[in-house]
């Protein structure tokens, strides 16, 4: 087999992730599940966070794809696409976890971006972050972002819709 299937399958999955987790954050997270990523949105100082549990949830669908592609696991059942989307969920949240956790939220490593792409990232999350509760807010993704300019008027239209409440230092 050639080397570029499963390349592209592992891009696919990747891309397809940012899909998955953005409907996740908003209607799960944001949603019945937010019992587990309350905290998040909370000022602490611990080290792990009730969210980390969706970082579970994560790694038990790549295991699963893992699993579902191993003929030692599944004999003849075996799909061996499986594996490569295992690889892609895995690289999925490699990238999340530099990002939004190392990047953003600075649990890993300390650096403030000046310009560029890094910059739009963190400016996104944090106004994701500018809504008080589970209602309302914006930039759900973790790796695409859309430019502050266009969050912060679409959290002022939700503010003054009543749709969500919106900290006093968001800017909107």
């Amino acid at each position: 087999m050639s080397v570029a299937l499963p390349v592209l399958i592992v891009l696919a999955t990747i891309l397809a992730m940012e899909g998955v987790a953005w409907g996740s954050h908003k209607y799960i997270m944001h949603g019945f599940g937010w019992g587990w990523h309350r905290d998040h949105h909370e000022p602490h100082d611990k080290l792990m966070e009730k969210n980390d549990l969706y970082a579970v949830v994560g790694a038990v669908l790549s295991i699963s794809m893992f699993a579902l592609g191993s003929p030692l696991v599944m004999g003849d059942a075996a799909w061996w696409p499986a594996t490569w989307i295992g690889v892609g969920v895995l690289g999925y949240g490699i990238i999340y976890t530099l990002v939004h956790d190392g990047l953003v939220h600075q649990r890993y490593f300390k650096w403030v971006p000046k310009s560029g792409y890094a910059k739009r990232l963190v400016q996104a999350h944090k106004l994701h972050h500018a809504t008080i509760g589970k209602e309302g807010g914006v930039s759900f993704g973790f790796v695409f972002a859309r430019e502050p300019a266009k969050l912060k008027a679409e959290l002022k239209r939700q503010r003054e819709a009543g749709i969500a409440v919106v900290r006093d230092s968001a800017g909107a």
